[in-house]
């Protein structure tokens, strides 16, 4: 039997039993989307934080003019949510919507500090996981303030091959910050 892509997942850095597995399990509440559906819509309550176990998503936000910046993206075994309104219980500022259908796991912020309170290897995992997102953050913001467009391609091209065949032009174009004609002189 193929064990699930959750536990793959949380094992790759905190080893778990059968009953921890499934117990955590128990705190997620698994969620189906349709393509372009919103897991999270810019002014609304964020009601988790969500594993991807199939799909693709963005996460992005829509300037007063209309313009679209993407953030991120997410695949199978990412994690996305809008973090600043998770943690502080707010509105949401950007939005998250779904490229292909896709099959997530949410877990609400209740039941992630619950989770981190009774078992230490899920506080570990979720600590390390953070301090990769702003080790990744910090790359990102570095490499749209030192790169041109071509370098920022060829690293997106480089540390993402897989995205290359999933996404639309006009969507790499906006998380690479440049136009789809600038893209496709690229």
């Amino acid at each position: 039997m193929t064990p699930h892509p959750l536990r793959v997942h949380l094992e790759q850095i905190a080893p778990l039993t059968d009953g921890e597995f499934d117990y955590i399990l128990g705190h997620f509440m698994p969620r189906a989307f349709r393509r372009h559906q919103f897991v999270v819509q810019e002014g609304m309550a964020v009601p988790g934080d969500f594993f991807v176990v199939k799909g693709c998503l963005r996460a992005y936000h829509t300037a007063s003019d209309g313009k679209e910046s993407i953030l991120q993206f997410a695949t199978e075994n990412w994690w996305v949510t809008d973090y600043d309104a998770y943690y502080r219980e707010r509105p949401a500022t950007i939005s998250i919507d779904c490229i292909e259908p896709c099959e997530l796991l949410c877990l609400s912020l209740l039941n992630r500090e619950k989770l981190c309170a009774e078992l230490r290897g899920v506080e570990h995992f979720f600590r390390k996981k953070s301090n990769a997102g702003y080790v990744a953050l910090q790359q990102r913001i570095l490499s749209l303030l030192t790169t041109n467009a071509a370098e920022r391609y060829e690293q997106f091209a480089a540390q993402y091959p897989h995205l290359l065949q999933r996404l639309p032009k006009t969507m790499i174009a906006a998380y690479l910050g440049v136009s789809r004609e600038t893209l496709s002189r690229l």
